[in-house]
């Protein structure tokens, strides 16, 4: 009876740690993906542009307001 058991749990442990490595595999795939479409989505933007404002605007900030 031990040996049956003792069979059922490593088989138990190898089915466990192969449905680990797939999920880790499938995560992985999941990741490169989404970076992917983040880089792809940041290419998209147009540039930035400066607006056309005199040089002195910006500069200070009114921390009384």
């Amino acid at each position: 009876m031990e040996v049956k058991n003792i069979a059922n749990l490593a088989t138990t442990i190898a089915s466990t740690a192969t449905n680990q490595a797939v999920g880790i595999a499938v995560m992985k795939k999941a990741i490169d993906i989404q970076a992917t479409s983040a880089t792809a989505l940041l290419e998209a933007l147009p540039p930035a542009t400066s607006a056309n404002l005199p040089s002195h605007l910006g500069q200070h900030i009114d921390t009384t307001a």
